[in-house]
């Protein structure tokens, strides 16, 4: 998949990334580089916790 990524700078210098297609999914890092590493970490854990919501509904309905 290929997700679209928000990054600024903020105002102590980290570099701060938003995924918009999946809510609450932020990260930061020192450098671009970590950015890339911990955003694809931040993405990689929304995706399972949709994952595990969607099979916990499936079964309580």
């Amino acid at each position: 998949m290929i997700f679209k990524i928000i990054v600024e700078k903020d105002e102590s210098g980290y570099y701060v990334g938003e995924v918009p297609a999946l809510p609450g999914c932020f990260s930061q890092g020192k450098t671009i580089e970590e950015l890339k590493g911990n955003i694809t970490e931040a993405i990689e854990g929304w995706l399972e916790v949709m994952r595990t919501w969607n099979r916990y509904f499936k079964e309580v309905n």
